[in-house]
């Protein structure tokens, strides 16, 4: 992504560490973390200063290449199994974390010579072919998107939330000059919609407008929105898909008003293990997301909160899952498989 006229990942491996764009930081300033230990990753991905299946894979693959450079010779594969342990329940719901960390530990199990360096070699292989896959799925989303569209979107799937490029931003990057409009839900309560996906048109120079969560009906029944494009962190095999707290009512809503609704997500995001939505961990978060912004209580002080991070939308309400190797109704995901 481009942040003042420089080019950056969302993630990299430069001077012997793990470097991030702290996305808890932004838009108000731009600040890049250097992680050097594995506690300073997990914590990192817990607070979602990285944040997004994509870019938390990336991460947990670069912090399994840590943990081979950290781990002591004597208890080497003890260090990589709880290392990978630790980085694996930071955050449950995003599918691509398990799968970068499994390709990472099968490198380091597959060359007991020099796992350091094969560990890299594979996290860095990883974070690249996230890039591609994003590339691509910005090219083949590009074709659903008519001029002068309306788009609604849901939290951040840019490419703050990937490597770079974004999953469900990027067909509105690629579709920028088809005079389109995007109407970006705040989501609440970590607000990464009117905080990064907002931040990301700006700097793109794509018009758009934050709205309310609960506007977003309003906006669908008044014929002012064509398309429904939000990210997943986990699709099952029979086409569920998890994301975003908020996205399942978005979707319902625009099957009520004729409107399509597409996920968008690289095949590292799909669970082909995971035979429908039912079986997707969701996620709870801290009651503090919701009574506080930043340290302004905003609730009545004496309530329980509850805070599911994520929600499964059902195949039935998806017209399409936009990938890297096509556009396929949830009925077709299984053949992906093979």
């Amino acid at each position: 992504m481009q942040i003042a006229g420089l080019k950056y990942r969302t993630v990299w491996w430069q001077d012997d560490a793990i470097n991030i764009i702290d996305q808890t930081s932004l838009p108000f300033s731009f600040e890049i973390l250097q992680l050097t230990t594995i506690e300073q990753v997990a914590q990192a991905i817990v607070q979602m200063q990285v944040r997004g299946a994509p870019a938390i894979g990336a991460t947990g693959g670069f912090g399994l290449a840590l943990a081979a450079r950290l781990a002591p010779a004597k208890n080497f594969t003890k260090f990589i199994k709880k290392s990978k342990k630790t980085l694996l329940a930071t955050r449950p719901t995003a599918f691509d974390l398990s799968y970068a960390l499994d390709i990472v530990e099968q490198a380091i199990l597959q060359c007991p010579a020099d796992p350091a360096a094969a560990a890299l070699q594979s996290a860095q292989a990883f974070a690249d072919s996230n890039v591609q896959a994003c590339r691509q799925i910005g090219r083949l989303g590009a074709e659903l998107i008519q001029p002068n569209f309306r788009i609604l979107t849901h939290c951040n799937a840019g490419a703050l939330a990937t490597v770079d490029f974004g999953t469900a931003l990027a067909p509105i990057r690629f579709s920028k000059h088809k005079n389109i409009f995007v109407y970006v839900d705040e989501t609440r309560p970590r607000l990464q919609g009117s905080r990064l996906t907002a931040y990301e048109l700006e700097q793109e120079g794509i018009p758009h407008a934050i709205i309310a969560d609960n506007a977003a009906g309003y906006f669908m029944q008044t014929g002012q929105i064509d398309m429904v494009i939000t990210g997943a962190d986990r699709v099952a095999l029979n086409g569920d898909a998890a994301n975003k707290i908020g996205t399942y009512e978005k979707a319902v809503v625009a099957k009520e008003n004729n409107i399509p609704f597409y996920i968008a997500a690289p095949l590292s995001t799909i669970d082909f293990n995971c035979a429908s939505g039912k079986k997707i961990p969701i996620e709870q978060r801290a009651e503090e997301e919701v009574s506080y912004i930043e340290d302004k209580l905003i609730a009545n002080p004496n309530s329980p909160i509850q805070n599911p991070a994520f929600d499964v939308t059902p195949a039935r309400y998806i017209t399409g899952i936009i990938t890297e190797k096509g556009i396929f109704t949830p009925e077709q995901i299984e053949r992906l498989q093979k």
